[in-house]
C-alpha cells in the first residue's frame, strides 16, 4: 500500500503470531511424512494412493476423470498418472476412457480398491488422531476449520 512516495510497512507479528507461523510450517512439512510413515509401516499404502482410492470410494459410480482426481488429491496430473498407475498395477484401480470425452480417462475404484481402502481406514483414522486432532484437545474446532478453509481458499 503506498501513500505519495512512502511504502506502507506491515505490521511486524507480535510473539503469538510469530510462533503460529512457525509452528504451522513445521506442520506442513511434519505431518505429510508422519501420516505417510505410519500407513506404510501398518498396511504398505502411501497416503497419496490412500488418498486417491478415498477421493473414489466418494465419486459417483466409484469413477473420477484423471484431471478431477488430481486436484481432489492436490497432485498435478503426471503425478496422478504415477499414482493411479501404482494402483492400477495392484488391481485397486482401472483406467478407461471417458464416456464423454474419448480423449480423456477415467479412473475407476474396483472391489479389491475399496476393500483395501476399508481395511486400511482404521491405521490412516488413527494416525490423523494421533498426529494431529489429539493435539488440538480443548480447542473450537469449527473455528479452527473455519480458518484453515479461509486460508486454503485465498487467492
Amino acid at each position: 500500500m503506498t501513500t505519495g512516495d512512502a511504502v506502507e510497512q506491515p505490521r511486524p507479528l507480535d510473539p503469538d503470531e510469530e510462533a503460529l507461523v512457525r509452528a504451522l510450517g513445521r506442520v506442513m512439512h511434519v505431518l505429510p511424512r508422519a501420516i505417510d510413515a505410519d500407513m506404510m509401516a501398518e498396511r504398505q499404502l502411501p497416503v497419496t494412493e490412500y488418498t486417491a482410492l478415498m477421493h473414489l470410494s466418494e465419486a459417483p459410480g466409484r469413477r473420477l476423470r484423471m484431471s478431477d482426481l488430481a486436484s481432489a488429491c492436490h497432485l498435478s496430473l503426471s503425478g496422478m498418472t504415477r499414482t493411479i498407475s501404482r494402483l492400477e498395477g495392484q488391481g485397486l484401480v482401472e483406467r478407461v476412457r471417458c464416456a464423454e470425452d474419448a480423449r480423456g480417462w477415467n479412473a475407476v475404484l474396483t472391489d479389491a480398491g475399496f476393500a483395501r481402502l476399508e481395511a486400511a481406514w482404521p491405521s490412516h483414522l488413527a494416525a490423523v488422531r494421533r498426529r494431529f486432532l489429539d493435539h488440538f484437545e480443548g480447542l473450537d474446532l469449527a473455528s479452527v476449520a473455519r480458518a484453515f478453509e479461509k486460508v486454503g481458499t485465498a487467492d
